[in-house]
């Protein structure tokens, strides 16, 4: 098994890359997935996260109420803070899992994770960054769907561009047009088979 993590600010195209590695190949795990599971009604989280936040948060179906939740926690840091401290160590048993499924495979496993220079992880063989000015992540971001307020509230949340950059050991450059980004995802592809290639065996 091969680890490689992936990251990218709201709106670079981290969710696409990771698709094309998909496609590619690699096996995808996926934090922000794992992170919506671990808070379905009986899931590990849900609990944890209803004491906190309250019924305003929980909809008649008992499902969290998204965009609710969002619009308390990416407004208050506090609330953010404690709403990480029941989600992101449940998120990590299941990584856990995931990887330990993995371990005795010669797979590639991207390690999908939105704050991952944030989590300080260092247990890969590389980090990919998906980049994009700002600009144009806000941009595309809205253009899914998303209030403009709400995106720029999560990026303040998250660490700057340049912050993210030096931690790379590979940059994916998104900031063409999205029929330019194949090429770019088998230009990192190709890293990451030269990695496996270094890898020790069984690793």
């Amino acid at each position: 098994m091969l680890v490689v993590g992936l990251t990218g600010g709201i709106g670079a195209g981290k969710s696409t890359v990771s698709r094309l590695l998909a496609d590619r190949g690699a096996v995808i795990v996926d934090a922000d997935l794992i992170a919506r599971e671990v808070v379905e009604p009986g899931g590990p989280a849900y609990q944890g996260v209803v004491d906190r936040f309250g019924s305003a948060v929980v909809l008649a179906d008992g499902q969290l109420d998204r965009p609710a939740l969002a619009e308390i926690v990416f407004s208050d840091p506090d609330a953010l803070k404690d709403l990480n401290a029941v989600v992101h160590p449940a998120v990590g048993v299941v990584i856990a899992e995931r990887l330990a499924e993995e371990s005795a495979t010669d797979h590639v496993v991207i390690l999908d994770v939105p704050l991952l220079v944030e989590s300080g992880r260092g247990d890969m063989a590389g980090t990919i960054v998906v980049d994009c000015p700002p600009e144009e992540a806000l941009r595309r971001a809205v253009a899914r769907g998303l209030p403009e307020d709400d995106v720029r509230r999560r990026m303040a949340n998250q660490v700057t561009r340049e912050e993210r950059l030096a931690k790379a050991d590979f940059v994916v450059d998104n900031s063409g047009g999205e029929s330019a980004l194949p090429a770019e995802v088998d230009k990192a592809w190709t890293w990451i088979q030269a990695l496996a290639d270094r890898a020790p065996s069984g690793n």
